[in-house]
């Protein structure tokens, strides 16, 4: 796929004009990602620098990541939250799948150990599959969402034990 500076303007303008909060789009060789009213996340990881935006909608070229809000940062209020457990939490909106597949087996169960950069679950945007790496190592105590659940931005999916 690929976008013409005239047909990114044509985008943009209909986003705008539009109440979709979060967009993330990709190509061969680009990701688009735009954002608005949205809080900041908490950790992320540049996928590759970008030239400035061609409106004042924000771009950002984030890779799908998982927030880590751990002992050092407030965590949302979330209740049952144990703060010796680090959240995992949606980076966007989307649907929660737990299997790369249907009829596969889960990234991740209860009980699991995970480390930097593994798999853990996959969060479907806009017909887009993207999977959620881990940015800590510990093993998996909770798994909060059921597979083929819609998510919102920041909902906490899973806690870890670090370690």
């Amino acid at each position: 796929m690929q976008l013409d500076h005239d047909q990114l303007h044509q985008l943009l303008e209909a986003l705008a004009d539009s109440d979709i909060q979060e967009f993330r789009l990709e190509g061969d060789d680009f990701r688009l990602e735009v954002r608005r009213n949205l809080p900041a996340p908490a950790v992320v990881a540049p996928l590759m620098p970008v030239a400035a935006p061609a409106a004042d909608i924000p771009l950002s070229p984030l890779e799908p990541r998982v927030e880590i809000v751990g002992p050092g940062t407030p965590p949302p209020a979330v209740p049952g939250s144990r703060s010796d457990l680090l959240e995992v939490t949606a980076p966007m909106v989307g649907t929660f799948y737990r299997a790369p597949g249907p009829g596969e087996s889960p990234f991740v169960e209860v009980g699991s150990r995970i480390s930097v950069g593994q798999a853990v679950c996959i969060l479907e945007a806009m017909k887009l599959m993207n999977e959620l790496e881990a940015e800590v190592s510990g093993e998996v105590v909770e798994i909060l969402v059921d597979n083929g659940t819609p998510v919102e931005f920041g909902q906490v999916l899973m806690r870890v034990k670090p370690g």
